[in-house]
């Protein structure tokens, strides 16, 4: 999820890139609330279509994010295919502070909103009293690998756009000492990016057991990563089919929603990008104030609904209509709370962190 992909403090917005993740922030906001209950439960009568549809089916928005990661860093790292790192080292201690930064913020809440939680009300969505051990792997980005319960919904993923990142600076920083030998450091890039995400569209994507480590997600990250390069080519339609092939394939072996929407986004991109609507499409403020929070938005959204649930389960427990209201307070409340926490927090963090550190690790372009 950075950041649900954040851009560089110092980059321009991009509006379809912001309306991405406006939607998809909102969509992972609305499938919390059907899946973990207890208001979807006692709402489920009333709309039992969507609300299941939100349960089971809205989680997969979370490959807009990895596909839109992939696009940004790739925009940071290496635009034209080269690594402009010259202390790759330093980029990742850089990203691992930036990340940490506010979700250790939105932790702390999360571990808050429990307790308050737990004393409304007694349901299998809460998490429990949390360990100093379980603490400190989540601090560190190993609760997944470490075998700890989550604190909050969706911490997996920041663990995940860590090693993401880190996997592909790796790459990028082998393949600029491959390249050495023959100048051909973008085509040695694009090749080991490509070789990995065939290996997680073809195998570590169809083994569950390995979602908590980035390999599974690799091929829906590294369709932003090689859209991006396939739009700096003249004949980009062309690179473009190359990218699509070989998942369309992938998906004819074995379907995966997630996947197929992944590369209807990384084509959306692609597309957006050639016309010049990525920059300047669509022009909506609420829309782009909306992917501006959503990292934020997808940091505190749980632990504000786990208070509401378990207001709404104390007053109103067994009433669908009051319950269905409840969700949908909770859905507003959980973007107020995000803004509020992009105000104070976030916002702050990124600005004391790229205050005086503009080009760290990076090699000055003539």
């Amino acid at each position: 999820m950075a950041d649900l992909a954040l851009p560089a403090a110092a980059a321009p917005r991009l509006a379809f890139v912001d309306a991405l993740k406006a939607v998809a922030a909102q969509l992972i906001v609305l499938h919390h609330l059907a899946f973990y209950g207890p208001m979807s439960d006692q709402a489920l009568p009333l709309l039992p279509s969507l609300i299941s549809w939100l349960s089971q089916d809205a989680r997969i928005a979370v490959q807009a994010f990895l596909v839109i990661g992939g696009f940004l860093a790739t925009q940071s790292l290496a635009p034209a295919g080269v690594l402009l790192a010259s202390q790759p080292l330093a980029l990742v201690q850089r990203r691992y502070l930036k990340l940490v930064t506010p979700y250790l913020a939105a932790v702390l809440i999360a571990i808050a909103c429990a307790a308050i939680a737990r004393a409304l009300m007694a349901h299998d969505s809460l998490p429990g009293v949390p360990t100093v051990p379980q603490i400190v792997a989540h601090a560190l980005l190993l609760q997944s690998i470490l075998g700890y319960e989550g604190l909050s919904a969706g911490v997996w993923y920041i663990a995940i756009d860590f090693q993401l990142f880190a996997l592909l600076l790796g790459m990028l920083w082998l393949a600029r000492g491959i390249g050495r030998r023959g100048d051909r450091t973008h085509v040695a890039g694009a090749l080991l990016v490509a070789a990995l995400a065939l290996a997680s569209l073809y195998h570590f994507n169809r083994h569950a057991d390995w979602d908590i480590w980035g390999v599974y997600f690799f091929g829906a990250y590294a369709l932003g990563v090689l859209t991006y390069w396939a739009t700096n080519r003249k004949q980009a339609t062309g690179w473009l089919l190359l990218i699509v092939v070989p998942v369309v394939i992938a998906l004819l072996l074995d379907y995966r929603s997630r996947i197929a929407l992944a590369l209807l986004v990384a084509v959306a991109l692609g597309l957006a990008r050639r016309t010049g609507l990525l920059e300047t499409w669509p022009r909506a403020r609420l829309i782009a104030f909306l992917g501006q929070i959503s990292y934020s938005v997808f940091l505190v959204h749980f632990p504000v609904c786990l208070v509401i649930s378990g207001l709404f389960s104390r007053f109103a427990a067994y009433d669908p209509w009051m319950n269905l209201i409840g969700m949908i307070i909770a859905w507003l409340a959980s973007v107020a709370a995000g803004a509020l926490f992009y105000r104070f927090v976030e916002s702050q963090s990124l600005r004391g962190f790229w205050r005086g550190r503009p080009a760290s690790g990076f090699r000055q372009k003539p």
